[in-house]
């Protein structure tokens, strides 16, 4: 993918792509589900380097954030996870991985990150149709398109916000796709916290491996709803320093700036370096 830049904004850093690796961008994904979108692609240094190799991957929500500040909702601000992940597998601090960023929609955001429909804000209800446009369509798509390591234990999804929300609720119903979860910032508010329930109504814990965050200066509930989620997981089984991190970013806002600084923490946490025999 080049990193020109269109003159109109040429002048504008905030405007300039940033794109750091080898980046892959796939135009207007169709569904059978849902709208078309942008799908980009991260590959590691060593995909090209390594023919035969197979690599794990990690889903991620609102794409545009993710790796350019060009296409990020504030521009200029982007999460790095080209710069992140380039960095930390270089040094061999975490397994070589794929990420995929899977842009939102704008306006259908809410609708497409969210389980339930709330009648007073008119959005919300259509995760479940999100969740078999990547299940059922994008991920085959990308192990056909790449070398991927397909099976669960090799396979992250995660977001914040709303995209935390989606992606908690995703990886509950796909336990046997997903077997890593990022969950940064999540809206446990939707829906008066049915993401709770959705979690206290687990028949049993899952073999899955999550990641939980919020930042102290996000404002609202968002500690305390973090503390109630990462509650709710704990009762299911899931153990605080083994299968389940919760952390809290000091000082942290609500952002794509201070999302991308603990990025690095995640991947290490989910992808950690494997011994190679």
């Amino acid at each position: 993918m080049s990193s020109g830049s269109s003159a109109s904004h040429h002048d504008d850093p905030r405007h300039q792509h940033t794109l750091t690796g080898d980046i892959r961008l796939h135009r207007h994904f169709h569904s059978r589900f849902l709208k078309a979108r942008d799908v980009i692609v991260y590959l590691p240094p060593q995909y090209e380097e390594e023919q035969q190799r197979r690599f794990p991957v990690l889903y991620l929500q609102d794409g545009q954030n993710l790796f350019d500040g060009a296409t990020s909702f504030i521009p200029g601000r982007e999460w790095q996870c080209d710069e992140t992940a380039q960095r930390l597998i270089t040094a061999n601090k975490i397994e070589p991985l794929i990420i995929v960023g899977i842009y939102n929609t704008g306006e259908s955001r809410a609708d497409e990150y969210t389980p339930t429909r709330v009648a007073k804000l008119k959005a919300g209800g259509k995760a479940d149709q999100y969740g078999r446009l990547i299940v059922e369509e994008l991920k085959p798509f990308i192990d056909e398109q790449y070398r991927t390591l397909n099976e669960a234990e090799n396979t992250g999804l995660g977001g914040a916000s709303l995209g935390g929300l989606v992606s908690l609720h995703l990886g509950l119903s796909y336990p046997q796709v997903f077997g890593k979860l990022a969950i940064m910032s999540p809206s446990v508010w939707w829906d008066n916290g049915v993401i709770l329930r959705e979690v206290e109504q687990l028949s049993h814990k899952t073999a899955q491996r999550i990641w939980l965050d919020a930042g102290t200066k996000e404002g609202g509930m968002m500690v305390h709803n973090a503390r109630l989620l990462c509650e709710a997981l704990t009762v299911k089984g899931w153990q605080r320093g083994v299968d389940l991190h919760y952390h809290e970013a000091r000082g942290a806002g609500h952002d794509e700036t201070s999302w991308g600084r603990r990025f690095d923490r995640v991947l290490k946490f989910l992808f950690p370096r494997r011994r190679r025999s």
